[in-house]
């Protein structure tokens, strides 16, 4: 599987969250826009972090927020947040995060090749500095490496 969409609605840049909780819900409300999610899809990505700890936090600065495929899902889609101020999730050594994923999958056999998707992006460690620098949705897409709209 390749990169779910990653529309121009699903990008919020240098916005203000005061925790992790607002941020997991602003990569929500991103992928409810897209199309992708109903907006309570939010409050179960919240609640998987909740209930099984700060895993999605993948990387330094990085969490990739997501929930079991159910019916909050309406497609597989991308969300990206970049963070004005970073926020802790917990996390004892990728904390604090300044750009969260969010990801919405229809099917759980896709679910792990949408995250190994996303993984290989960060392969490159520059990755994480320039989504959180971006200034556009274009360059966001750009450094995910999707086509712009």
């Amino acid at each position: 599987m390749s990169l779910p969409p990653l529309p121009e609605s699903a990008i919020e840049i240098g916005v203000g969250a005061k925790d992790w909780r607002a941020a997991v819900a602003l990569s929500g409300e991103a992928l409810a826009r897209s199309g992708a999610a109903h907006p309570g899809y939010a409050h179960e990505m919240i609640r998987m972090i909740e209930d099984h700890g700060p895993y999605v936090v993948i990387a330094p600065g990085l969490a990739l927020a997501h929930a079991r495929p159910g019916p909050q899902v309406i497609a597989n889609g991308l969300s990206i947040v970049t963070l004005k101020e970073p926020v802790r999730f917990g996390h004892a050594h990728n904390d604090p995060v300044r750009v969260v994923l969010g990801l919405a999958i229809t099917e759980a056999g896709a679910h792990l090749a949408a995250v190994a998707a996303v993984a290989n992006i960060f392969n490159d460690s520059s990755a994480i500095d320039q989504l959180a620098a971006a200034t556009t949705p274009a360059e966001v897409q750009r450094i995910m490496g999707v086509t712009p709209e």
